[in-house]
């Protein structure tokens, strides 16, 4: 009885570790893809663009990104890789299972068969029968007949069954280990295009060393810029809900004086619009049609191999590096709250959208199609993204703040497709 329980529970673990496993594979299928299709975006991008227009510090930065993107799926291929290798070992434990199992089904199979050979004239059968001491001792017999002859046709389909599982198992083992050989490739291809970035990173940072200071005077000032705008948005967003909740209060009856300029009071449709944006997280659309991440959310290094100007800095939203006049996309339905110039350049636009109690920054915009006021679907076009003819970079640079908290955009957006 111990036995058959532990049994049984290690054949439930053994499910229940298979049916994980399975999930995490297809998860690292789903974000190998989602990577392979940003590294084609970047090579596509880049292979529509001037490098001689861009400055040393954007083809380090797009040197950079491109680096990260390789570095990640081959990071992802390797984990696949751990899972598969686990997955074959227990699936070769399984088969060597399978095999002894059906090596005592056939010994006794065999076994009856020897058994039926010995017992197989009719006439020993009716003996076996007319040999009983009464009826009901004759009754049993012919039943234990009937019965012998259903295990046999039992025993015979059980190990059809057996052998069918074992040969399915030992394709299986085949496909698997043929996927760990491709993946192995894969990643020895990655791993040669990365040594082939850096050492093209290598070569720009040469560049850079022969004039450090004016390097590292325009890397600190990309920086104070980067920080100037947050600034200048996180006040803007501030003055916005101030005058909703003014114009709330005032709508109420109640008096303007003190209203919160951190957190939005919503009207019931504001909280269904709230909910509904909430409800999208991780399946938003990207707010340009193509594209890849220059540089993700999150802290990096502020230098340039050599040029160090800051250890600490920190991206508050997401910097998308996408095509000369690309039309930018509100990535979900709302209201147009604020149409401006921000930044250090005065004919570059910054646009929000509000969304409930969160709202979503379109910065680095050349000309927008959308005034304050405006209510957008999904996907309609705000205006087109700005090229700095200074740097030769398209970057849209894009934010999610609920209330006045910057989150990680990168959590929001769906993979781009």
């Amino acid at each position: 009885m111990t036995r058959a329980l532990f049994t049984l529970l290690l054949i439930c673990t053994t499910a229940l570790s298979w049916g994980q496993n399975t999930a995490e594979q297809k998860k690292l299928e789903q974000q190998k893809n989602k990577l392979q299709k940003e590294i084609k975006e970047f090579q596509s991008l880049l292979s529509t663009q001037n490098k001689k227009e861009k400055s040393v510090l954007v083809q380090i930065k797009e040197s950079e990104a491109k680096i990260r993107l390789t570095q990640n799926l081959i990071n992802t291929i390797q984990k696949q890789s751990r899972l598969l290798t686990d997955n074959i070992y227990l699936n070769q434990k399984k088969a060597n299972k399978l095999e002894k199992e059906l090596e005592v089904l056939k010994e006794d199979y065999a076994n009856t068969i020897v058994k039926s050979y010995k017992s197989r004239s009719d006439q020993s059968r009716i003996m076996f029968i007319l040999s009983s001491e009464n009826f009901l001792q004759a009754y049993k017999r012919i039943q234990y007949m009937k019965q012998y002859a259903n295990f046999r046709k039992m025993q015979a389909e059980e190990l059809k069954e057996k052998m069918a599982e074992l040969e399915a198992l030992l394709e299986k083992l085949k496909e698997q280990k043929k996927e760990k050989e491709n993946l192995l490739a894969e990643t020895e291809k990655q791993k040669k295009e990365l040594e082939a970035d850096k050492k093209g990173q290598d070569a720009l940072v040469k560049v850079i060393q022969k004039d450090k200071k004016k390097y590292a005077a325009d890397i600190k000032k990309r920086q104070q810029d980067e920080k100037k705008l947050e600034q200048q948005i996180q006040k803007l967003i501030r003055e916005a809900i101030a005058e909703e909740n003014r114009k709330r209060a005032k709508e109420n009856g109640k008096s303007t004086a003190n209203v919160s300029n951190t957190k939005i009071e919503l009207t019931k449709e504001g909280k269904i619009i709230s909910d509904n944006f909430k409800a999208n997280k991780g399946q938003l659309p990207w707010p340009v049609e193509r594209g890849y991440v220059s540089q993700p959310y999150g802290p990096y290094r502020g230098q340039a191999d050599g040029v160090k100007v800051h250890s600490n800095f920190f991206n508050n939203g997401l910097d998308i590096a996408t095509s000369k006049d690309a039309d930018v996309r509100s990535v979900f339905g709302g209201e147009v709250t604020l149409v401006t110039h921000v930044g250090t350049f005065d004919k570059v636009y910054t646009v929000l959208v509000r969304h409930g109690s969160y709202v979503t920054s379109y910065t680095n915009l050349k000309s927008v199609n959308v005034v304050k006021g405006d209510k957008v679907g999904i996907k309609q076009t705000l205006g087109k993204v700005w090229t700095n003819e200074a740097t030769g970079e398209t970057v849209l640079k894009f934010y999610i703040i609920q209330d006045v908290s910057l989150l990680n955009p990168q959590q929001w957006l769906n993979p781009l497709k």
